[in-house]
């Protein structure tokens, strides 16, 4: 697949979609470790707000439910294998991480930790069929360094603002098949545009009208993500 020749975006923020938005709020602010705040634009809108813009959760109120396993899951830190409003779904000692359901289905991978830090994102995890190829390319589209496990997975760290340890890409048989309900935002670096994007391979799924002002896009392995123009 084509490739930018230097940075095109920088990490934004993440959104997490949920059925039901007062549980969402508050399941998901203690497991990350973020307050609920309200949106300045929004009177009647919440959002998890952390120590910066980046830290930021947006949930997302959909209609349609879970019904196939995540394709984009969150690792976090705990206390506890097993968090408050959670099920669990591997056995004890399967894995070195306990794999957890949150209220709707959403898996979750917990990582226990003697010390526990205030912000618990640890790790976004993407399942492939390309692994290397897609961990490539959004290196390729927001920097940092770019690791391949002899294991068969890849990660990327130190991406600049990117407000957690690394993006995980691990292979799996299983196709896409609907919308993922965890997606992040990117802004655009100065200088690069959508055209930019499509020219490397992603795919515009809506661009900004009356009801958005971002462009939805998609990767070369159809995962959604969302563009915003430098503020």
């Amino acid at each position: 697949m084509p490739r930018a020749a230097h940075p095109l975006v920088a990490y934004k923020d993440l959104c997490i979609d949920v059925n039901d938005l007062g549980a969402g709020l508050d399941f998901w602010a203690p497991v990350l470790g973020l307050d609920v705040v309200p949106d300045e634009d929004d009177p009647t809108g919440v959002h998890l707000e952390g120590p910066t813009p980046r830290h930021t959760v947006w949930p997302c109120a959909v209609p349609e439910p879970r019904t196939v396993k995540n394709r984009v899951h969150l690792d976090v830190h705990a206390a506890d294998a097993v968090p408050e409003g959670t099920e669990p779904l591997s056995a004890p000692g399967q894995f070195p991480w306990q794999v957890v359901a949150g209220p709707e289905g959403d898996e979750l991978c917990v990582f226990v930790r003697e010390e526990v830090p205030t912000y618990r994102l640890y790790e976004v995890v993407v399942d492939c069929a390309d692994h290397a190829g897609t961990s490539a390319w959004w290196q390729a589209l927001w920097g940092g360094r770019l690791e391949h496990d002899a294991r068969g997975f890849s990660w990327i760290d130190d991406a600049p603002g990117m407000p957690f340890d690394a993006f995980s890409f691990v292979p799996v048989p299983e196709p896409k098949t609907v919308k993922n309900r965890v997606h992040w935002d990117v802004t655009l670096v100065p200088g690069a545009t959508v055209a930019d994007l499509e020219a490397v391979g992603a795919r515009v799924l809506r661009a900004p009208d009356d009801e958005i002002s971002w462009t939805v896009m998609a990767d070369p392995e159809d995962n959604e993500f969302c563009v915003f123009e430098e503020p």
